[in-house]
């Protein structure tokens, strides 16, 4: 399995997960759209602030690689989502950053989603032992537990 390992996000990551959310490419892989500069940071503001939220930063190779957190969605609902930067994607680290991250998230049920034409992000979620519950318009919605 890919060598990786996970931190708290610090703010001196957030200038590289900014341009990470930035690539075009990435975006169209995503069912999100990219962020300005002061919409990203008041978005990681709120998250390093809630204490609700897990949020790790991915290290590969002493490189930040992107990140991967867990939020309440609604009253009841616990999500996981992560982003990979383009320049690491093809290596296992989204496999690998969600197979440690689970270990951490002890929380049972999780969902989370990817778009439905990113086959790898799916992938990623299935090796996990998210079983896929909704393939509906853009978005494929998974469970764990």
């Amino acid at each position: 399995m890919t060598k990786i390992a996970l931190r708290p996000v610090l703010e001196s990551d957030l200038a590289i997960l900014f341009a990470q959310q930035l690539d075009p490419e990435s975006v169209a892989m995503s069912a999100y759209l990219s962020k300005d500069r002061g919409e990203f940071m008041r978005h990681w503001e709120g998250i390093l602030k809630n204490k609700q939220v897990t949020a790790r930063v991915v290290v590969y190779k002493e490189k930040v690689a992107g990140h991967i957190l867990c939020w309440r969605e609604g009253r009841h609902e616990q999500r996981i989502g992560y982003w990979i930067g383009r320049g690491f994607w093809g290596r296992g680290i989204a496999s690998a950053a969600l197979a440690e991250f689970l270990k951490e998230v002890k929380i049972r049920p999780l969902y989370a989603e990817a778009a439905n034409h990113n086959a790898a992000s799916k992938r990623v979620l299935e090796k996990n032992g998210f079983e896929l519950l909704d393939e509906g318009g853009r978005i494929s919605r998974f469970k764990l537990g």
